[in-house]
């Protein structure tokens, strides 16, 4: 494999990082550096000079530290360096043409994180992190992609795998050694058990995915109301900003206007939704039902009333249940223009802030983000609950372990092909757990 080489650092800061990585990267770095690291120990750090040498002479291009990691501990796991130099574009640009004069190539997009996949270093999951990691705007997303580059995610689906491959020793169990009664093995209720217990795993990981999903691209919260009740008023107060064109007109907002914020290192997207009520505008009628749908996708409603405007009618959904679109949404219920709240005024709206940091979705356990590992999740509950509907139905082991292998594959897809279990590594687990033949 070739030994690439990347400008690691965007332009215009004080100090850039150049980064190279491959067999030779010591040995093509030692070629354009004033002092020999050639036998330099990994993690080490060396202070010197860039050089460049031409017919004409040799010239110093900038003075760099250069860090040494030695394979397999590094990031890509293989050799590699990182230049620390003055984040000129030129001594940027000028130091990577040298090395790449050398024999380096130029890294393609994301080929250092491909490499550290290829390597071993990393799951599928947490390479897809790293692009999360560096696109966090807030704490909250920040969390999320640590947490997954830490292998939140990975040891979760360990687990069920794990599970799965005591289910399916259990099952080679069954169908290997059925004829002989003097051993015992797991009857077909402990096998619906351990099955049980994987479907509900996958579950709570699927339904992860709208918080999940909420956390990473703003939380979505309605603005609903009666006409003229200050719903813009609220969201320009929460703003910060007049984002929202306020007017004693009803009928104002026939749109929906969507913003985003910050809160305690949460990001939230608020929507500002057309005033519900009864008219004959057809224009306001198609905001109104905008603003219902919107309001389904909400994970957090603020509901607002004033004293001359009761609570609106909401014909497309019911408040009750607090349930939409199969995620739980909390309603908030404002009073405007009372005494504890005037979102002119900005009275409250500190209060209300705190009121959505704590019905936030949390963000403190592993959660699914990903579209690519809903989608394959969702086909793993499937395979589980034709395994689980099978067992219950007395169906032939094998039916059932081809049910198995098909969930197996689907988690494993999530890491990117790690995970498949193994016809040898079941039947050491049959031996070593079960004591068969003793």
């Amino acid at each position: 494999m070739s030994t690439i080489a990347a400008i690691a650092t965007a332009p215009g800061g004080a100090i850039g990082i150049i980064r190279v990585s491959g067999t030779e990267a010591i040995n093509i770095v030692n070629s354009v550096f004033s002092k020999n690291i050639l036998d330099a120990k990994g993690y080490s750090l060396h202070y010197g000079q860039i050089v460049e040498t031409s017919e004409s002479g040799s010239h110093i291009i900038d003075d760099v530290l250069v860090s040494v990691f030695r394979s397999p501990h590094s990031y890509t796991g293989e050799n590699s360096i990182e230049i620390s130099c003055h984040g000129s574009r030129y001594i940027l640009e000028t130091i990577l043409s040298l090395l790449i004069e050398k024999g380096c190539q130029m890294a393609q997009p994301g080929e250092f994180t491909q490499r550290a996949f290829l390597n071993g270093k990393m799951d599928l999951t947490q390479a897809e992190a790293v692009a999360d990691l560096i696109a966090s705007s807030n704490a909250s997303q920040h969390r999320i992609a640590i947490n997954q580059m830490r292998g939140g995610i990975t040891s979760r689906l360990h687990e069920l795998r794990d599970k799965l491959l005591h289910l399916t020793s259990l099952l080679e169990l069954e169908l290997d050694f059925s004829d002989h009664e003097e051993l015992e093995f797991a009857d077909r209720s402990e096998l619906e058990d351990v099955a049980y217990s994987i479907e509900q795993e996958i579950t709570k990981l699927l339904e992860s995915f709208s918080a999940g999903n909420a956390i990473k691209n703003g939380i979505p919260v309605a603005i609903i109301g009666a006409p003229n009740v200050g719903k813009s008023t609220l969201l320009n107060a929460l703003l910060g900003d007049d984002r929202a064109i306020v007017s004693d007109i009803q009928g104002t907002t026939r749109d929906l206007i969507e913003d985003t914020i910050t809160i305690e290192g949460r990001l939230f997207r608020f929507i500002d939704t057309a005033g519900i009520r009864h008219t004959d505008d057809t224009i306001e009628n198609l905001g109104i039902k905008r603003s219902l749908k919107a309001a389904k996708k909400a994970r957090i409603i603020i509901l607002m009333r004033d004293d001359e405007h009761d609570y609106p009618e909401l014909p497309s959904f019911d408040l009750r249940p607090l349930t939409f679109d199969q995620h739980p949404c909390v309603v908030i219920k404002i009073h405007n223009k009372s005494d504890h709240f005037q979102a002119l005024n900005g009275i409250g709206i500190d209060e209300l802030k705190q009121k959505l940091v704590y019905s936030a979705p949390s963000n403190d356990d592993a959660v699914v983000v990903n579209q690519r590992h809903k989608e394959a999740l969702t086909m793993a509950l499937a395979d589980i609950q034709r395994a689980i509907a099978a067992l219950k139905q007395g169906l032939s082991g094998d039916l059932v372990s081809e049910d198995l292998r098909l969930c197996i594959q689907h988690l494993a897809d999530i890491l990117g092909g790690e995970g498949t279990i193994t016809t040898p590594e079941v039947l050491a687990n049959i031996f070593k757990h079960f004591c068969v033949g003793k």
